[in-house]
């Protein structure tokens, strides 16, 4: 089964995010500079796919296979469980990262040294790939109270938005370091849901709830999105695949409508929507 819990007789979880693990100068990242940010301009050859990985599993294969047996509290397969259900809506300014006096949205992060330069440099360029695209720049923490954590733990996996203090952004180096993937849970850090939880999801998709696994049902429930006046996005890097948490190969959970061969699960790169509700968020 997968990492997702029920969160009933759960109590808060969200301390045992915040607790650091490993020794603090697991974080330093001076040892790998990355501070061309605003001068280079992202290009699209950097992130061509790994061609070791089969081209045909989609995001949510990748995603949820990488995460089934964390002992991580998920909700929708990837997303740490808030304090309080309400906090997944996301929908008030405290969950945005801040905009600075130069007009760039800073957002500070670590990284930890279990990754090798390769893994760091995919990383990388998956964070650059939001600079030349808007408004919003990674940029190495000093002090900054709150701030992304990169770490290599059991899965990929982030918090919704920006939830103050350091809080865990994991790519697990099994499985994680894809363009798509890296960009996905950035993303969910940035304070974007899962596509197919959208509020008006049912006017462009079908939930096959007799196919989902028991006790996952909860992972498709709508969210009381803000949309951004954006439409609904099949290509959306933030679109799980056809066979999210299904009980069997070939029985589909979500099914476009009207036209059920549309593609939905890519792992490539954002699309232009992601990109056009990114630059609206954070108003770039």
């Amino acid at each position: 089964s997968q990492a997702n819990h029920s969160m009933k007789d759960e109590k808060d979880h969200t301390d045992d995010y915040q607790i650091d693990d490993y020794p603090i100068e697991d974080y330093y990242t001076d040892d790998y500079e990355t501070d061309d940010y605003e001068t280079d301009d992202y290009e699209t050859d950097d992130h061509k796919t790994d061609h070791s990985e089969p081209e045909h599993i989609d995001i949510t294969d990748q995603i949820l296979g990488t995460n089934n047996g964390s002992r991580e509290m998920l909700w929708e397969g990837d997303v740490i469980a808030p304090r309080s259900r309400n906090a997944m809506a996301c929908y008030n300014n405290n969950c945005r990262w801040r905009k600075g006096r130069n007009g760039f949205i800073t957002v500070p992060y670590t990284i930890s040294r279990a990754f090798s330069r390769r893994d760091m440099q995919k990383i990388d360029v998956g964070m650059k790939s939001f600079h030349g695209r808007s408004c919003i720049r990674f940029v190495k923490r000093t002090n900054q109270r709150d701030f992304i954590s990169i770490e290599n733990r059991s899965g990929c996996f982030s918090s919704l938005g920006r939830v103050g203090g350091r809080q865990i952004l994991s790519l697990s180096k099994r499985g994680c370091l894809h363009h798509g993937i890296i960009q996905h849970e950035i993303n969910h850090a940035l304070g974007f849901h899962h596509e197919q939880n959208r509020s008006d999801r049912d006017q462009h998709v079908r939930i096959n709830w007799q196919y989902i696994q028991r006790g996952m049902g909860s992972n498709f429930q709508k969210e009381r999105t803000n949309n951004l006046n954006t439409p609904y996005d099949y290509t959306s890097v933030m679109h799980y695949g056809k066979t999210a948490f299904s009980t069997q190969r070939g029985r589909n959970t979500i099914v476009p409508i009207p036209n059920p061969n549309v593609q939905i699960g890519q792992r490539q790169d954002m699309s232009r929507i992601d990109i056009q509700r990114l630059n609206k968020l954070y108003k770039c």
